[in-house]
């Protein structure tokens, strides 16, 4: 790990909402600009992070890109994840998860496999899940592009 930005023993509600909507980004390895800006409007704009320190996010982002480096780091950060989320914000957790994935418009292989590693590892009811996926297309839906005329 990162001698800059050591792993916190453990990480605020908030870090680790963080932490999983950065986590769901990186997944396919590329981390795009209208995911990064869906996470700072979430973070700037939801009641949950209300006096958040938004410094915090660049730590978060490291101690996650450290994780992913080593084997058995996604166990590490569900872990961490686990212990600072109250049970409640479950699904919150998983509905930012989703909107990042949406906010490019695409959904790579390895960002629906995470998705679905987080619905594991949080317990999330599949049906619940179907419905915070739908929400977050239903968000991010663009307008079909228009026929040329002849």
């Amino acid at each position: 790990m990162s001698k800059r930005d050591p792993i916190p023993p453990s990480l605020s509600p908030q870090d680790a909402l963080v932490a999983v909507m950065i986590a769901a980004s990186a997944s396919d390895e590329t981390v795009t600009t209208p995911e990064l800006l869906s996470i700072q409007r979430i973070v700037e704009s939801l009641p949950i992070f209300e006096g958040y320190d938004r410094e915090r996010v660049a730590v978060v982002s490291r101690t996650v890109f450290d994780l992913f480096e080593v084997e058995d780091g996604l166990d590490a950060l569900f872990g961490l994840v686990r212990e600072a989320l109250p049970e409640t914000l479950y699904e919150t957790s998983y509905a930012l998860a989703c909107d990042v994935v949406a906010a490019d418009g695409r959904a790579a292989a390895e960002e629906l496999r995470l998705l679905e590693e987080i619905r594991h590892e949080l317990t999330i009811d599949r049906l619940h899940a179907a419905a915070i996926e739908r929400g977050a297309r239903a968000r991010f839906a663009k307008l079909p592009k228009a026929k040329a005329a002849l």
